[in-house]
């Protein structure tokens, strides 16, 4: 059965670029424009994997979406790799306190981000 990746991120582009990195593989893709929406297609779908950027508009916050999905019991199977352009050390204690199990520093490679995916759901 093909694993679940939720996309939330609210640049289209970076959104398609991850969508068609991934589209080799037998993934099964949803996407989300921002973190309310992904949190509520998180609860409903219960993917595998959420790919989540830090930095979106309004609402919550890759960290807030990050942390309520950590504290879902029906998530607790859910991996979440944050992806962001903010790559302090600070930046990446606050992933890491936020419950994320993998930190990507924008911009990233296809390759890196296939290895960070293989990774953290084999």
């Amino acid at each position: 059965m093909a694993k679940k990746i939720l996309i939330v991120e609210d640049q289209e582009e970076i959104r398609e670029l991850i969508r068609v990195t991934l589209e080799f593989d037998d993934y099964e893709i949803h996407e989300a424009a921002n973190g309310t929406e992904g949190l509520a297609q998180a609860q409903r779908l219960r993917p595998d994997l959420m790919l989540l950027d830090v930095m979106m508009p309004g609402g919550l916050n890759g960290l807030e979406v990050c942390q309520k999905v950590k504290a879902d019991a029906g998530l607790k199977r859910t991996k979440v790799v944050l992806l962001t352009a903010r790559g302090q050390e600070a930046d990446k204690q606050a992933g890491a306190k936020a419950g994320a199990d993998e930190y990507l520093i924008k911009p990233f490679s296809p390759l890196e981000l296939m290895k960070v995916i293989s990774k953290v759901i084999r």
